[in-house]
């Protein structure tokens, strides 16, 4: 067994002889000395010859915003804007991601700057997404995030306007907008607040106070004319950490022109309906003590009925002047401190004779309900005959300007 073994291994060695001298033949003269071989190149080793590998080509347009990317509290006054260097935009993309809306944007001439058509909303999350592409054709994209500030309804002013939407208007109705916050950066308000109308109307704003502004016409407003009202408000900077809560529409048609001049001193009021005298109506205004303002008012409220307590006015209980009428009829209020212009049927033999009420202009029944019928809110009463002047703001009290005068209340 062992001898089988040793032979089995010593044909094994010869074979493997043989086949070394094949391979040398094989492999070069046989005289020469062989070469040690080359160890084989490490895989992935650079070769030196080969030629090196190329970077991608970059475009050389360079977009930017003028928003800091991943910002938390971008103020509401920003207007997005996003630009590019040596290159044009293909596509800008902004988008409100709080409430998934599309914010909209132009391009300039040169499709080199974006700009937003309007300001930001608070507390929310912006995503801006742009392409721009250089002059070899290279391309460039940019996303960006970020986020408003958060303000609190104390941080920012609404805008109630008057008229109402679809109102119809008598001829003297100034555009009131008041604001429940006041307002110190008046001109940039102003700037942004708009009035058209059809015809076309030559008017100015005037500013009441901080929070309060009027536009009137320079002369009493065409009967037929259509108004519109734009306040471009929201998120405008109002000064001292406030800003604009919303932006606001309003359209209202002015009605028919009908204007009232009562003469207190002769207790006689015409009335013009479309420039037309219609009717004569007598009256009676303030006595002694309680004089009737002379001045341009305009009729603000009305009521079909309404109580007329003394005490409302500075009249207590127990004083000889008191009274409280619980239905008074037909009742337009002039001024904020009670002047009226009413039925008053226990004063009929006192109308064109006599001042004997405490400062409302009073008619007879009849003559008030067929005014009543007439009149819109904003129509107005000439007041003249007495020495005791309406004051500024005590009711709207627009037309006791001249329009030079009432266009220096502009912020502008």
């Amino acid at each position: 067994m062992s001898g089988r073994g040793t032979r089995s291994r010593l044909t094994l060695a010869v074979t493997a002889a043989s086949m070394s001298l094949v391979l040398a033949a094989c492999s070069g003269d046989s005289t020469a000395s062989p070469e040690p071989a080359e160890p084989p190149a490490s895989r992935g080793a650079a070769n030196p010859d080969a030629p090196a590998e190329q970077e991608p080509p970059t475009s050389e347009a360079v977009i930017s915003a003028n928003v800091e990317k991943g910002a938390d509290d971008v103020a509401v006054d920003t207007a997005v804007a996003i630009s590019v260097t040596k290159g044009t935009f293909d596509s800008v993309v902004v988008r409100d991601a709080t409430h998934n809306q599309k914010v909209a944007g132009s391009l300039n001439e040169f499709d080199a700057k974006w700009t937003a058509d309007d300001l930001l909303e608070s507390g929310t999350r912006y995503v801006v997404s742009a392409t721009a592409t250089d002059s070899a054709g290279l391309v460039a994209k940019t996303r960006t995030r970020f986020s408003t500030e958060d303000l609190s309804l104390d941080q920012q002013t609404y805008p109630n306007i008057i008229p109402l939407q679809g109102e119809t208007v008598g001829v003297g109705m100034p555009v009131i907008v008041q604001f429940d916050i006041p307002v110190a950066n008046r001109a940039d308000f102003e700037r942004r607040m708009h009035v058209s109308a059809s015809p076309s109307t030559v008017g100015s704003w005037h500013w009441m106070s901080d929070d309060e502004v009027h536009w009137r016409p320079k002369s009493y407003w065409h009967s037929g004319t259509e108004v519109d009202v734009h306040l471009d408000l929201n998120s405008v900077d109002a000064g001292n950490g406030i800003y604009g809560q919303v932006d606001r529409d309003v359209s209202f048609t002015v009605g028919r022109s009908v204007v009232m001049r009562a003469d207190l001193d002769t207790l006689r009021m015409p009335v013009f309906v479309g420039g037309e005298h219609a009717r004569t109506l007598e009256i009676t205004a303030g006595k002694q003590g309680f004089r009737t303002r002379s001045g341009t008012k305009l009729i603000m409220e009305k009521f079909e009925s309404k109580r007329f307590d003394a005490a409302t006015v500075g009249i207590e209980r127990g004083d000889p002047e008191y009274y409280n009428i619980p239905r008074v009829q037909y009742a337009q209020r002039l001024t904020f401190s009670g002047e009226f212009i009413h039925a008053a049927p226990w004063s009929v033999d006192d109308q064109g004779e006599r001042n004997a009420s405490h400062g409302c202009v009073g008619i007879n029944t009849q003559d008030a309900a067929w005014l009543f019928g007439l009149t819109h809110r904003g129509d107005p009463m000439e007041v003249t005959g007495t020495v005791r002047r309406l004051e500024k703001g005590n009711g709207w009290t627009d037309w006791n300007q001249s329009f030079a005068e009432y266009k220096a209340g502009s912020a502008l």
